[in-house]
């Protein structure tokens, strides 16, 4: 075993079950899936007590994770960083990589081989993406380097102080800009869209460069809205619409822009890259 992490539960307006508070006060457990999982492998205990996830936490509490001991894998994948500090890093994820997983390749493995391991007291011994993108999605992917870093961008992402933007091509004919509001697995999902130019295509009617704006982190979100309103985007086999799936180009959904305050260094971090060239053979 690792040395455990403690946290001491500050005083709280209203109970919180242990499901729901304990999310982001580890390195590592940054969803609810990853909270119930430490609970079920009983890592975590309140008090001196294993938790169990009905437990409600009033104030006070101390809790302990007790993190299990793993093996570093680092795969030799070269990937683009875009900025890096003792804290945190931006890198670029190819499309057609999974960020985690149980495979070998995986951004997780790779971070290792690209990043220089922070000097921080609290550094991670293999860094952490603090956010997800799709399989087929490319573009930027924000990781944290160190405990205390991934606790507070977790934090920042939940009060919704990051923010990210994409590009898409969508088909079919679209309004200039808009709101896509519905219920994406039972909970509210938000999407802002505005179509940066248009061309008619004889074999999709309309391709649409799309600039959007996600309000919430629902899984599969973007893919789900577009196709909500009748312009799935290009590439998509799971949400497009039957007879119009391109074949052998991939998903035309990049991350292209990331901006926050860093949350060690008060720096106003803003970086934007450019689409992929795929993008390009059809618009530029």
């Amino acid at each position: 075993m690792n040395k455990p992490e403690i946290h001491i539960v500050p005083k709280q307006e209203s109970p919180k079950r242990l499901s729901d508070y304990a999310i982001g006060i580890f390195a590592g457990i940054i969803s609810k899936a990853a909270v119930k999982k430490a609970i079920k492998k009983e890592l975590i205990e309140v008090d001196g007590k294993i938790a169990s996830t009905g437990l409600f936490i009033k104030g006070g509490e101390k809790i302990t994770y007790k993190q299990q001991e793993s093996k570093a894998i680092k795969l030799e994948l070269k990937l683009e960083v875009l900025f890096e500090d003792d804290h945190l890093a931006i890198i670029i994820k190819p499309a057609g990589i999974l960020v985690s997983g149980n495979k070998l390749k995986t951004i997780a493995n790779a971070l290792a081989f690209n990043l220089n391991k922070s000097p921080l007291d609290d550094a991670l011994e293999t860094p952490l993406a603090v956010h997800r993108l799709d399989f087929p999605t490319s573009g930027l992917l924000l990781i944290g380097k160190t405990s205390s870093t991934v606790i507070a961008l977790n934090k920042m992402f939940e009060n919704k102080e990051i923010h990210k933007t994409y590009h898409a091509i969508a088909i079919g004919q679209m309004q200039a800009q808009g709101q896509i509001i519905s219920e994406i697995g039972g909970k509210y999902a938000e999407t802002e869209f505005e179509v940066i130019e248009s061309q008619v295509s004889e074999k999709f009617e309309f391709l649409n460069l799309v600039k959007l704006n996600p309000k919430t982190g629902r899984r599969h979100q973007l893919r789900i809205h577009l196709s909500e309103i009748g312009s799935p985007i290009l590439g998509d086999k799971e949400y497009g619409k039957e007879g119009l799936i391109l074949q052998g180009k991939g998903l035309y959904l990049h991350a292209s822009s990331l901006a926050f305050v860093h949350p060690i260094t008060s720096e106003s971090i803003i970086v934007n890259m450019e689409l992929p060239a795929k993008f390009a053979r059809i618009f530029f």
